[in-house]
C-alpha cells in the first residue's frame, strides 16, 4: 500500500473516530451530565460505538459471502438451492 493511500486511510478512520467521539458528547451533554461524569459516559459511549462496529464490519463481510456461496453454483447447469 502506498503512503499516500495510507494517509488517506488515517484521515479518514480519524475523522469517523472524532465524529464517533462528538457525537456521544452530545447525547450525554443533552442528557444532563456535566463535568467528569460527562467524560465517563463519553468515553463509555465512544469505546462501545467502536468496538461495535469493529465486529459488525467483519461480520457483514463474512455473511456476504456466505450467501455469494451458498446462492451461487461452480457448475453452471445446476440450480444451488431448488424450490419446491
Amino acid at each position: 500500500m502506498s503512503w499516500r493511500m495510507r494517509k488517506i486511510l488515517m484521515i479518514i478512520g480519524l475523522t469517523w473516530i472524532l465524529s464517533i467521539s462528538i457525537g456521544s458528547v452530545a447525547i450525554a451533554y443533552a442528557g444532563g451530565l456535566r463535568g467528569v461524569g460527562l467524560l465517563g459516559v463519553w468515553f463509555l459511549f465512544s469505546s462501545g460505538i467502536v468496538i461495535t462496529l469493529a465486529q459488525l464490519i467483519p461480520a457483514i463481510i463474512l455473511l456476504s459471502s456466505l450467501i455469494g456461496t451458498v446462492s451461487s453454483s461452480r457448475r453452471k447447469h445446476e440450480v444451488p438451492i431448488h424450490a419446491e
